[in-house]
């Protein structure tokens, strides 16, 4: 990664990281925490009001994104989800109770403030079908083809490397497997330089793609039936947008171990509860490190 790349990566670590101190600190105050102040196009006000209600306050007040992709996603009980960029964990813990106590939500985020805050979230909220795991959306670290549904909420603009995203987003999906995310995807006629003019990284706006350059990336990765659908305008040219694709139920995969094999990493049930060491002289960490998987979790 170059140092450029890098410290636009640190940017939004340090934004998002201060964004769960201000909610976490913010506890206390009598009528709960104050949101992360956001305008009108972006945070909790894109969710309905008793999808809000069912929430921990402080879910609620750490939202940044700029859609509600819980309610586009067409979530099933018994799927198994991942939200990268989770945050303070709101699409999480609504997409665990979409997938009921038969499926599993996993959140991924790079920021530990973030995790920390989505941890007590869930603890409140008492869900049990939920996981969060620490990583770089760009190197999810989860075994492949284990996923039925991946969803983003206006993080995939964020990254620094959107064609590892999407590669890593096809690996982990199942045949068959979809995303519903919500983002920020600009105008075709618009430069980078033109989109750097109206927001910087932190602010969702200046890594966002254009429509074509999305779609591109989403085809190169592998998947087909995409629709890029913009909602509502957040800045000149600059668009919150639904985009959906599916990974084809057959054809060239990316050559990792099939779902049906649970015994990936030296393990049976990789990252699962139920998961175990196949050398009963080894421990599951033990196992995992000796294969040299991705999956430490």
């Amino acid at each position: 990664m170059s140092e450029q790349s890098t410290d636009l990566r640190e940017t939004v670590r340090q934004r998002y990281a201060a964004a769960a101190v201000q909610v976490t600190e913010g506890g206390g105050a009598c009528c709960g925490p104050e949101p992360v102040e956001v305008d009108e196009n972006f945070g909790s006000t894109l969710y309905a009001a008793d999808e809000r209600d069912t929430l921990p306050a402080e879910a609620v007040a750490a939202s940044l994104g700029c859609g509600n992709p819980t309610a586009v996603a067409e979530l099933r009980e018994g799927e198994r989800v991942l939200d990268l960029g989770s945050g303070g964990g709101i699409d999480v813990l609504l997409s665990a109770r979409r997938v009921g106590p038969t499926g599993k939500a996993y959140g991924l985020d790079m920021t530990e403030e973030m995790l920390a805050l989505a941890l007590a979230n869930t603890a409140k909220a008492g869900a049990t079908n939920v996981e969060f795991l620490k990583g770089t959306i760009e190197a999810i670290p989860l075994p492949a083809n284990t996923i039925d549904v991946v969803i983003s909420n206006c993080v995939i603009n964020l990254s620094v490397d959107k064609s590892a995203v999407f590669t890593e987003t096809f690996r982990v999906l199942k045949p068959g497997g979809r995303i519903g995310v919500s983002d920020v995807v600009a105008d075709d006629a618009l430069t980078a330089e033109q989109r750097a003019e109206r927001g910087d990284y932190v602010g969702c706006i200046a890594g966002a793609l254009s429509f074509v350059e999305y779609r591109a990336g989403l085809a190169a990765a592998g998947f087909t039936g995409i629709e890029i659908v913009p909602t509502h305008r957040v800045a000149d040219g600059m668009h919150s947008a639904i985009v959906r694709a599916t990974k084809p139920a057959t054809g060239p995969d990316t050559g990792a171990t099939p779902a049906t094999d649970d015994s990936c990493c030296g393990v049976t049930a990789c990252c699962t509860p139920s998961e175990q060491s196949t050398d009963s002289s080894a421990t599951v960490s033990e196992a995992k490190s000796a294969t040299g998987c991705a999956c430490q979790n």
